[in-house]
């Protein structure tokens, strides 16, 4: 039996612990608002209806691929495809290949971020790991100009964290719509979350701040992982609808 992703990959590791995954969805809701391709998510309206949802859809459709045998993950693979040239049609236009290329590139750099805060510092062999298998996932979309090794993901992330983001009226919608279906005080943990985790160009476009006062309730949550408790703090900071979903996101990697 074949998988996508071998069972020994450092990547299973960090997409079979919900609270790794936690952090994969802050920083991507953050970054998600800022890109220049952003309308194509205004398009259908389903984004501004349920920002969260949307975003953990994208989440679990990587967690899927993760954790499937290869045929199963190239059939997932296929279907987002599919939905994406279904808006494509819709629409009358492609949506660029540095779009889709930026959600890769977003999904390793925030998997590399929330287990390196989370765990441990990762080895240079986990990174080249962690960033073959979202290659393999972009080739098999199709997408061109994807960089062939970690080290050129590193150079091509970083321009296109200079070419891609910008601050707009759709980053400032979003953002009322996490605040909207998160309440306040979710959204102020949100927000925190994200310091964590984004590069200092995300943070200077969002004006998040550098003071960390969250960082003694990061570490109040390790420490309650070592005791089992921590579905109790998980319990305050999520909203009702997710906690089920969050929680099936634990797996332990055989």
């Amino acid at each position: 039996m074949e998988f996508f992703v071998d069972k020994q990959s450092i990547v299973r590791k960090i997409w079979g612990k919900g609270d790794t995954i936690l952090f994969v969805f802050a920083g991507a809701s953050a970054e998600f608002a800022l890109n220049k391709a952003v309308d194509w998510l205004y398009f259908t309206g389903r984004l501004p209806a349920d920002p969260l949802g949307r975003l953990f859809s994208t989440v679990m459709y990587a967690r899927q691929i993760v954790f499937s045998e290869t045929e199963d993950a190239h059939k997932a693979i296929d279907k987002i495809t599919a939905i994406h040239t279904a808006v494509e049609n819709n629409r009358g236009s492609q949506i660029p290949d540095w779009a889709y290329r930026d959600v890769l590139f977003m999904l390793i750099h925030y998997s590399e971020a929330s287990f390196e805060l989370l765990e441990r510092k990762m080895t240079g062999a986990e990174k080249e790991d962690l960033f073959d298998v979202f290659y393999r996932m972009g080739t098999r979309m199709g997408l061109k100009g994807l960089p062939e090794n970690y080290a050129e993901w590193v150079t091509m992330r970083s321009e296109h964290m200079q070419q891609d983001l910008l601050k707009s009226d759709y980053t400032i919608d979003l953002h009322k719509q996490y605040k909207k279906h998160l309440g306040s005080i979710r959204y102020k943990l949100l927000k925190e979350s994200q310091k964590l985790v984004v590069p200092q160009r995300v943070n200077e476009l969002l004006n998040l701040g550098k003071f960390y006062w969250i960082t003694p309730l990061l570490f109040l949550y390790k420490l309650s992982r070592r005791i089992n408790m921590e579905w109790f703090l998980k319990s305050i900071i999520l909203p009702a609808e997710y906690k089920k979903q969050i929680k099936e996101l634990d797996i332990t990697p055989s």
